[in-house]
């Protein structure tokens, strides 16, 4: 987006996308749809951000959408299942390597180490929800923010724009208490609405009343990326409200990241199958589709809400230590909360029937190595990784 955006059309100076990219990375959602939504607001204003917003995720949800539709339909058969066998692996790989990044980015200081550890601890051993370990983090950071700053604030918003520009459009709209009220009328309705109207057709116990409520709560803590959110919503949708099975989430994860736009998009799988293994009165193939739009609705419109919401006092948040020390904080808990999801994910694909898979094995230390030394593109190690499953499969 920088390279396209900055560098070649020219419509964003890099003072106004690192800006916009410090203000996203605040924000609960995933990162860089708000970024996209961000900059077509900066661009034209509201219409400019709900297509730019928008046509940043619609690509990848028709095409998980199909991805899921053959998923469910043939998924059974000897080399379609060897190819999502083989994503397994590719997923263990990037999950590992997202660990190391994110890590080595922030975890500067021994705090920072600190809370890595604690966040792991406290999703690994004591079960603590999500939010509670993002909510903590946050706490802990704001405070060290006023107490010893230098500790703390180690992300610098990806570098100094060196533009010497410090404000934003001069067209802007005013950030008045009348605009806030109607974005925010507009914007919780358009967000609950669809929920609420489920739950009245379909019966609050009906899995895609359940989903919107349970994908609205995820919306609000995904602090940190996909990478962050996924042990929750692992933890919830397979063991709590059993929409699919671990191995199923596995295979989502591997899908999406075969898929253009933001990574979060597994969400939308979670929420077909959702549907489509408690479709109730509705044709299951209906209730997928429909749980799956439940999904991808209640994740996005809440970041048009915030982008709206918060464009107008970005200039505000420039260089605020106290929130650059929150978010650093909230980082380095992503960390271990990641490394969390490494071990959860790594426990159900190496060992199976109680003996270990030494092709998941095999194949992701070779993926791992690929990546991380030899800076083998994700695509290639999704696809490559897929190939080699169904060979394998045809093979045995």
């Amino acid at each position: 987006m920088h390279e396209e955006l900055v560098e070649r059309k020219k419509w964003v100076s890099e003072g106004q996308f690192l800006h916009a990219l410090n203000f996203c990375m605040l924000l609960p959602g995933p990162e860089a749809q708000q970024l996209a939504t961000y900059i077509g607001w900066l661009l034209h204003r509201t219409w400019g951000g709900i297509v730019a917003g928008s046509l940043f995720v619609l690509p990848a949800a028709f095409l998980l959408w199909l991805l899921s539709w053959i998923y469910v339909s043939y998924g059974s058969v000897t080399w379609v299942a060897g190819i999502f066998q083989g994503l397994k692996p590719a997923v263990l790989a990037i999950v590992l390597t997202a660990t190391l990044r994110i890590g080595r980015r922030v975890l500067k200081t021994p705090p920072l180490w600190a809370i890595a550890a604690l966040a792991f601890a406290g999703i690994f051993l004591l079960k603590l929800p999500f939010p509670i370990i993002v909510f903590g983090a946050a706490a802990i950071g704001f405070i060290g923010g006023i107490l010893k700053p230098d500790t703390f604030a180690v992300i610098k918003g990806h570098g100094d724009s060196g533009s010497g520009e410090t404000s934003l459009d001069a067209s802007a709209p005013a950030p008045t208490p009348g605009r806030f009220l109607r974005v925010t009328a507009v914007g919780l309705t358009l967000w609950w609405v669809p929920v609420l109207a489920a739950g009245a057709w379909l019966g609050w116990d009906h899995s895609l009343f359940r989903e919107g409520i349970f994908f609205s709560k995820a919306a609000m803590v995904t602090f940190g990326g996909a990478y962050a959110v996924l042990p929750y919503v692992a933890q919830q949708a397979v063991e709590n409200h059993g929409w699919l099975t671990a191995a199923q989430m596995m295979d989502g994860l591997g899908l999406a990241e075969t898929t253009p736009g933001p990574l979060v998009i597994v969400l939308q799988f979670v929420g077909f199958m959702g549907g489509y293994h408690h479709p109730g009165p509705l044709s299951p193939l209906l209730a997928a589709t429909l749980g799956a739009v439940m999904t991808i609705w209640v994740t996005f419109v809440p970041c048009f809400l915030w982008i709206f919401l918060g464009a107008p006092h970005i200039e505000r948040m420039r260089n605020n230590v106290k929130l650059t020390a929150t978010l650093s904080a909230v980082t380095a808990a992503v960390v271990g909360v990641i490394l969390n999801l490494a071990f959860w994910f790594g426990h159900h694909v190496l060992w199976v029937d109680e003996a270990i898979d030494w092709f998941v094995l095999v194949v992701s230390l070779v993926a791992f190595a690929g990546m991380w030394r030899c800076k083998w593109g994700l695509i290639p190690v999704v696809l490559g990784c897929g190939v080699l499953g169904m060979l394998w499969s045809l093979i045995g």
